[in-house]
């Protein structure tokens, strides 16, 4: 489970590499080698994207990667398929929109859990807006992993973090996901706000695409998350997104 994967972690003193990757590009048969590379190239966790027709969230990196995967006919299921068939050895948590969770089904989470996924992070879900969905997410076999947006009061940060499990994701700049070449200069703040009412590690994402950004912020947070940069490189080469990570790990092991 992802809260055995931050122990080890803190107790060796390092910083957790989460990579995001969409289920099912560039196709299925690199997606597999993708996933398994990154792991041997220092990932701590894996977010394994759905995809899906609208990811109002995600800048056009992500965007483009879902919609390839789409029309090579990538599903929930069948990126359940491809985590059980990686058989990966780190955490892998599932990173989704609302719908294509809901419409796989109310047992859905067990199946994705007996695939071998420990969390699930939706992108649509914000604290509040279904109490009778997020009670479902929450009482479930998987760690509810929640979203924390640099604009969050404090007292909303709270709840958010009590209702979380495994780590909370701390968007690091309002707007879609996709590189930046400068991290935002209200990101220490906003750590520092949600650490006072947060007992969870907290992952930084959002904008993090080079070694020297994973190191900055890696001497700030617990983690970082690391999503377009992997893509784009991805969609060039396996072995280019394998190199790309095993940098980050190298940068982000410097800011200890």
């Amino acid at each position: 489970m992802l809260s055995d994967k931050f122990s080890s972690l803190r107790e060796a003193g390092r910083r957790a590499l989460v990579c995001y990757v969409t289920a099912g590009h560039p196709d299925r048969a690199r997606s597999l080698d993708l996933v398994r590379g990154l792991q041997d190239a220092g990932a701590d966790v894996l977010e394994i994207g759905v995809p899906f027709s609208d990811p109002v969230a995600d800048g056009p990196v992500i965007q483009a990667s879902s919609q390839r995967a789409l029309e090579l006919g990538m599903t929930l299921d069948g990126a359940l398929e491809l985590i059980a068939e990686a058989k990966l050895t780190i955490p892998v948590v599932l990173f989704s929109y609302l719908n294509p969770i809901i419409a796989a089904g109310p047992n859905v989470l067990q199946r994705a859990h007996d695939a071998g996924v420990s969390g699930v992070l939706v992108t649509d879900l914000p604290v509040g807006a279904d109490p009778g969905r997020e009670a479902w997410f929450g009482k479930g076999p998987l760690d509810f992993v929640r979203l924390v947006a640099p604009t969050t009061p404090r007292e909303r940060m709270a709840l958010i973090a009590r209702d979380g499990r495994g780590f909370v994701y701390l968007i690091s700049r309002l707007g879609v996901t996709g590189m930046q070449s400068e991290i935002a200069s209200t990101l220490p703040a906003s750590i520092a706000t949600l650490r006072s009412v947060c007992t969870l590690p907290i992952c930084v994402g959002f904008g993090i695409s080079t070694p020297d950004q994973a190191r900055t912020v890696g001497a700030l947070a617990d983690g970082i998350v690391v999503g377009s940069a992997i893509v784009a490189a991805a969609g060039r080469s396996v072995a280019e997104a394998v190199a790309l990570t095993s940098s980050l790990r190298a940068a982000l092991d410097d800011a200890q």
